[in-house]
């Protein structure tokens, strides 16, 4: 795994939050318009109108019964940009037509975002293969960064970054998570923490493990980091989801930052990706940022 060789400058000019007015998206807004105040962002809120099902298209004015529902969802969308947490961020509304997987990569092309800001009811089980997960087809599309607040984690009164967790598996590439993490914990002067799971290693082979795993995150960071950070470097045994969540707990992190494969056809048998990242998302006591690979 190669070295980072500086961190980069973190530009959040542009935050979006998609909304469906539920309470889940409003566990979203602490987060955003807390990182719009540091980063001096404009926050935009969009909601998609999804078409009917079994409804033809037919070109030409609304019908009444769409005309409503365009009326309603305005309504709405103005009442959720009316909150006060908004009040001293800069904020534009966009109300679009459209499903969700099609309107939100548009926005995000189209609007320069640099980071999509959503909360989640955390669907799990039996429950998500059936359903689905609005949530995790966004962050594993998105050609941005996406900040999930999931139904576990807590919105303290004065949310800051002051410990940051970012897991890392030594045998793949570290881009783009690490810098990613390591800007965001620069910019904020967090406590930065590094970590990577080792499941299933018999307790006598642990030592001589942890210390050849610590030498490897060790040179993962660069010089110019440890100018203003010691970074925590951590190695568990349990298996990569529950490592995460029992750190991010024991350690109280504000924000844990973790690479996220695309979606993919197949990717029911793949050997990371949905699960720990959908189980990290669902019961994480703090918000999530992943971080598309």
């Amino acid at each position: 795994m190669p070295t980072i060789r500086r961190v980069p400058r973190l530009s959040l000019k542009n935050i979006l939050v998609p909304t469906d007015f539920s309470v889940s998206s409003h566990s979203a807004l602490p987060f955003a318009s807390t990182l719009a105040a540091i980063y001096g962002s404009t926050i935009l809120v969009a909601h998609a109108i999804a078409p009917q099902p079994n409804r033809r298209v037919v070109a030409g004015p609304l019908s009444a019964e769409d005309d409503r529902r365009w009326q309603d969802a305005s309504r709405k969308l103005v009442e959720f940009a009316r909150d006060p947490l908004l009040n001293n961020v800069p904020s534009r509304t966009f109300l679009n037509g459209g499903d969700l997987a099609t309107v939100i990569p548009t926005l995000v092309d189209e609007q320069h975002i640099d980071l999509i800001v959503l909360g989640t009811r955390g669907r799990r089980g039996v429950s998500k293969m059936i359903l689905g997960s609005s949530a995790e087809s966004i962050y594993r599309s998105a050609t941005c960064p996406v900040l999930t607040v999931g139904p576990e984690a807590h919105t303290p009164e004065n949310w800051g970054l002051r410990r940051i967790l970012c897991p890392v598996d030594s045998a793949e590439n570290p881009e783009p998570a690490l810098p990613y993490a390591l800007s965001l914990a620069e910019e904020n002067g967090a406590e930065f923490i590094v970590l990577e799971a080792i499941p299933l290693v018999p307790w006598q082979h642990r030592l001589s493990v942890e210390r050849t795993t610590r030498r490897t995150l060790e040179g993962l960071i660069p010089e110019d980091a440890r100018d203003w950070c010691i970074p925590r470097y951590v190695v568990r045994w349990e298996h990569s989801a529950e490592a995460i969540l029992l750190e991010s707990r024991e350690r109280e992190v504000d924000l844990i930052v973790m690479s996220v494969r695309r979606s993919l056809a197949g990717s029911w048998s793949a050997r990371l990706p949905w699960p720990v990242a959908s189980e990290v998302v669902s019961r994480a006591p703090c918000p999530v940022i992943t971080v598309r690979v």
